[in-house]
């Protein structure tokens, strides 16, 4: 890691409110891809439309999101997709406002409308279902910032071949070794209420690293050797391993 970033005191800091949350996702994106500029931002004209179209009020942290990183794809959408403003909407139930979709429509994340005048209010997520009596919003990350950088780190590992990779079959072995040579972030367990079945970060050397409750990791290097480095740690059928 470089000198000017450190990963686990900026998360950590990052974790405990709206503001420094956008001075990790600042810190953590000039140092693992490409620093914000001025135009990675909608504007308050794309906002304030959307506001007047929907006909709510969008909480002041999915605002200041929006308005920071929102058109940057590469930090929002390569595997699931940040709506724009012109696409946001409010579901057919009239529950939730909803944000962020999976990527094969699966699932969709939002906010509750009664919640909308909450700063920086909780964000859940619904599962597409066939039965479509029996979806329901379910807790997912308790703020709408904490969910931005969940947001940021989880495309980050999801940026397509050259330094990300996958590993599907993860094995209780392979947790060991991720747990014994890698520091867990501090970034809570997710989602809300999952702590047998939860999400986990981890950070090897110049290395990102995503554990899906031991089913499956997804990896970013800074570098391919950082990335071939934990390759070798944690053996497996790598998906874009061509060695």
């Amino acid at each position: 890691m470089t000198h000017e970033f450190d990963m686990v005191r900026s998360l950590a800091a990052g974790v405990e409110g709206r503001r420094s949350a956008w001075e990790f996702i600042r810190g953590f994106v000039a140092n693992w891809s490409q620093a914000l500029g001025d135009d990675d931002g909608w504007g308050e004209a794309d906002l304030a439309a959307a506001e007047e179209r929907l006909g709510v009020r969008l909480p002041l942290a999915l605002r200041e999101a929006y308005l920071l990183f929102g058109r940057r794809r590469d930090l929002t959408s390569n595997h699931d997709v940040l709506l724009s403003p012109s696409e946001l909407y409010v579901d057919e139930a009239r529950d939730a406002l909803v944000f962020r979709h999976e990527n094969q429509g699966a699932a969709s994340w939002g906010i509750l409308l009664d919640t909308l005048v909450d700063e920086d209010p909780a964000v859940l997520i619904r599962a597409d279902l066939a039965d479509k009596a029996a979806e329901r919003w379910e807790s997912w990350l308790e703020r709408v910032s904490l969910c931005f950088i969940e947001i940021v780190l989880s495309e980050c590992v999801q940026a397509g071949v050259g330094l990300c990779d996958f590993l599907c079959d993860f094995d209780d072995y392979g947790v060991e070794m991720l747990e014994q040579n890698c520091s867990r972030l501090p970034f809570p367990a997710y989602p809300m209420g999952e702590e047998e079945q939860s999400i986990r970060w981890f950070l090897g050397r110049d290395v990102l690293l995503r554990d899906d409750d031991g089913m499956a990791l997804l990896a970013r290097g800074r570098t391919e050797k950082a990335l071939d480095e934990i390759r070798d740690l944690l053996p497996g059928d790598w998906l874009n391993d061509s060695r």
